[in-house]
C-alpha cells in the first residue's frame, strides 16, 4: 500500500517537473511569435499540438515510474484518476478565475514568466489536457506489464 502511495505521489510530482522543464525549454528555443498568434497571447495551433504531446510524453513516464515503484498493482489508474481529478479542477478554476481572452496585444519578444502569466488558451484545450494525461499514464502503466 505503501509503495502504491508513494508510486502515485513520485510520480505526479516526475510529470509535473518534466512539463515543467518541457515548457519552458521549448518556448525559450521557438520564441513567443511561435507560441502565439500573431500580435496576441492566444496559444498558437503549433504550441497547442506541442503541448499535448508533450503532456502525452511526460504522462506515460510518469505512469511508468509510478507502476515500477508500485511494483504493478493499480497504483497506475489511481495516479491517472489524480491527474484528470486535479487537470479537470485546475482548468474549471482558469476558467472561471480568468477571461478567455484579455484583448491585450503582445509585441515583441516576452520573457518566458509573463508568457506563462499572459497565455491564454480555448476552453476545450485546457480540459483536454488532463484527459490525454490520464490516458498517458493508464498507457505508462501498462508498460511495465510488459517488461
Amino acid at each position: 500500500m505503501l509503495r502504491s502511495v508513494l508510486g502515485v505521489i513520485v510520480g505526479y510530482i516526475v510529470m509535473f517537473i518534466l512539463q515543467v522543464a518541457a515548457f519552458m525549454t521549448i518556448y525559450t528555443m521557438m520564441g513567443a511569435n511561435w507560441s502565439f498568434k500573431p500580435a496576441s497571447y492566444q496559444a498558437s495551433t503549433r504550441w497547442t499540438v506541442m503541448q499535448f504531446a508533450v503532456i502525452g510524453v511526460t504522462a506515460i513516464i510518469a505512469g511508468l515510474i509510478c507502476a515500477v515503484i508500485a511494483k504493478g498493482g493499480k497504483a497506475p489508474l489511481a495516479l491517472a484518476a489524480v491527474v484528470l481529478v486535479l487537470g479537470c479542477l485546475l482548468a474549471l478554476s482558469a476558467t472561471a478565475l480568468r477571461p478567455a481572452d484579455t484583448h491585450e496585444v503582445r509585441t515583441g519578444d516576452v520573457p518566458n514568466m509573463e508568457a506563462m502569466n499572459k497565455a491564454r488558451h480555448p476552453t476545450w484545450v485546457m480540459f483536454l489536457g488532463p484527459v490525454i494525461g490520464a490516458v498517458g499514464v493508464v498507457i505508462g502503466g501498462k508498460l511495465r506489464r510488459r517488461t
